[in-house]
């Protein structure tokens, strides 16, 4: 990994597009003065199953392959993740482990932010703090739905649409 000169988030043409991205005045310039940004090469691993959570990181650019492994070390993919994306949010949050590995699909720009960063960073920034509840319900929404899927072989979607 290599440091990027750390391009400013209210700079960013796609940002509105962006859910976590499209923040506040007030609260980006907050994120731009605790986020690190960093050029990774393809295959780079953000973080792995089981370590401990240090932080979040925010995709720029490029994708991310989120994935679990069994007990028979068989790895199971679980997510593509795209830019805009935070990933490591549920457990930099708890202050737990990883629950996935993140590794890059593509080059990418991926910004970092500390979990002792992000908490005083979501404690001053209220509107911040609102969108992280948003994001972690969408990712518990969708694990609903795999779950659901997977057990009962339907999804919520295909239960809505009309007969």
């Amino acid at each position: 990994m290599e440091s990027a000169i750390q391009p400013r988030c209210l700079e960013c043409a796609l940002r509105p597009d962006r859910v976590f991205c499209d923040l506040p005045t007030n609260a980006l310039e907050a994120f731009d003065s605790v986020k690190s940004t960093i050029v990774c090469p393809r295959n780079t691993v953000l973080f792995r199953e089981g370590q401990p959570a240090r932080g979040v990181f925010v995709l720029c650019e490029g994708r991310a392959k989120l994935s679990v492994c069994s007990e028979s070390g068989k790895r199971l993919t679980l997510h593509i993740a795209v830019p805009g994306e935070v990933l490591g949010l549920s457990a930099a949050l708890s202050g737990t482990v990883y629950e996935v590995t993140a590794e890059l699909l593509d080059n990418a720009q991926v910004a970092s932010v500390k979990r002792k960063d992000l908490l005083a960073f979501l404690r001053e920034h209220r509107e911040a703090c609102l969108r992280v509840v948003d994001l972690l319900s969408q990712d518990l929404h969708i694990a609903y739905d795999r779950v659901r899927s997977v057990g009962l072989g339907r999804s919520r979607r295909s239960r809505a649409l009309p007969a």
